[in-house]
């Protein structure tokens, strides 16, 4: 799997999941453990996921940080307090989306 999407992989994404609901909160707690194992747990159900973030908005940009590196996610979008991840199932049959190249 390459490093980061491409642009046309992004585009593709971001139109995937602009009909999907956060699944994981960032609340009170931060991007605690648990955070990281809902949202890893997540990634290998979903494979496209959004994040809300309830508190922690000002640094929401260093817990990206913490929550791709992580979680071996890619970043598709952040749009206000919404982050949207990608991550492709490791199982070629198991696999929701087929990415542009």
């Amino acid at each position: 799997m390459e490093t980061t999407l491409s642009s046309k992989q992004k585009k593709y994404l971001k139109s995937q999941a602009h009909s999907l609901k956060p699944t994981v909160l960032i609340g009170k707690s931060g991007a605690s453990e648990q955070s990281m194992l809902s949202i890893s747990e997540a990634l290998s159900h979903h494979e496209l996921i959004k994040i809300k973030f309830i508190a922690f908005k000002e640094e929401k940009e260093a817990l990206v940080d913490q929550i791709l590196e992580a979680t071996d996610a890619h970043f598709v979008s952040m749009l206000g307090h919404v982050l949207t991840l990608y991550c492709e199932h490791k199982e070629v049959e198991e696999r929701s989306y087929k990415l542009p190249q």
